[in-house]
């Protein structure tokens, strides 16, 4: 196929103007999803649903980095192709990328310009599946179109897949266009993110996944359906133990350190459930609800500040937390925010940290402010 090589600084990519019905049998679309926790099987569309049976088909991978396919996305963009008119179907270019180095062979008089090799698998979506899926069903119902449309194309090859990765993050980084709970699950494949962050995203994802977590499966990393309840949005829980870990001046985001600060977080919340005993994860108390939650975690944090040795830790935290016991009628969720009474929800965090700080005899660490978010 004929494509212009572009260059800059010491990488490379190729633009191509795809013909329609070629590019859609060369990509595959991709979806993530969760590890698996029960998730409720979605039932099979009805056949006269096109579109809901076409996006049931979609690969699902926990290697993937796409977010799910919408079917509202898709059908309003099918719409604004039949609508268009005069305008372009599509005047922005779609991102394809192939593990696959393609052979790029100049036409001359031209270095930059030249006959680009089809790599031996179908192309891996960037960006653009949304538009590439509506053109599935335009197609479909105006097959003499199908030699008329060239899709504007960038093709990315001979990288590894944490660069496709990398490049969907930046592209969709904006709160508009990709929730941060779904960043967050991607920061380990990102270069840019920085070791406070890779330390505090692989904390959460222990928290998310470890047989032995208090929360695991409680944590809303993607947004989908799933066959638990869900307590706290990883976007919520990861600031968090981000504003726990950085603090610290020197840190890893090395396994043994991920580990240590994973088993402060689980011999913390196994205590903490304890003495909440059936108040924890009940739909009509407000202990398992983010706001109390993220309050656990600054409680946490001043604790394992305060009491830092390991021997002996969870038994030693079981008993000094037994005290919120007694607490229990305060975080029923009829009359919660009349007794945790605040302008908004970031006080009423700050609130109920001082409070539970103070109900166990421990001072709030310093350097951190307590009404900080994020």
């Amino acid at each position: 196929m004929l494509a212009t090589r572009v260059t800059q600084k010491e990488g490379a990519f190729y633009t191509v103007a795809y013909p329609a019905e070629d590019l859609l049998r060369r990509i595959r679309f991709t979806t993530r999803f969760e590890a698996d926790e029960g998730k409720i099987t979605a039932d099979a569309p009805a056949e006269a649903d096109d579109i809901g049976s076409f996006i049931h088909k979609v690969e699902k991978s926990e290697g993937a980095f796409q977010r799910p396919i919408a079917k509202a996305k898709i059908a309003a963009i099918r719409n604004f192709y039949e609508t268009c008119g005069a305008q372009p179907m599509i005047p922005g270019s779609v991102l394809l990328y192939t593990p696959d180095r393609l052979r790029f062979d100049p036409v001359q008089p031209w270095e930059h310009v030249g006959d680009l090799q089809e790599p031996k698998d179908k192309f891996l979506i960037i960006d653009g599946q949304h538009r590439l899926a509506a053109l599935h069903f335009h197609l479909l119902k105006h097959p003499e179109e199908a030699k008329q449309i060239r899709v504007p194309t960038v093709i990315f090859d001979g990288r590894n897949e944490d660069f496709a990765a990398e490049m969907f993050v930046i592209i969709n980084s904006t709160g508009t266009r990709i929730n941060k709970s779904h960043l967050i699950d991607l920061y380990e494949r990102v270069s840019f993110a920085g070791t406070d962050r890779k330390l505090a995203a692989r904390v959460v994802e222990r928290l998310y996944s470890a047989d032995d977590s208090p929360l695991r499966y409680r944590i809303n990393r993607l947004g989908g359906r799933s066959g638990k309840e869900k307590w706290i949005l990883q976007a919520e829980l990861f600031n968090e133990v981000h504003r726990w870990v950085a603090v610290d001046k020197k840190l890893s985001a090395a396994a043994p350190e991920v580990q240590r600060r994973y088993e402060v977080l689980r011999d913390f919340f196994a205590a903490a459930a304890l003495a909440w005993g059936d108040a924890w994860g009940a739909n009509d108390a407000m202990v398992t609800k983010p706001v109390t939650l993220k309050a656990l975690v600054r409680v946490c944090a001043d604790l394992a500040a305060a009491d830092g040795k390991v021997d002996g830790r969870a038994e030693r935290w079981s008993k000094r937390l037994a005290v919120w016991t007694s607490r229990q009628r305060d975080f029923r969720a009829e009359g919660f925010y009349e007794r945790f009474a605040a302008k908004g929800q970031i006080e009423r965090v700050a609130r109920i940290h001082r409070d539970l700080s103070a109900a166990i005899g421990v001072q709030p660490r310093r350097g951190v402010k307590v009404a900080a978010e994020g």
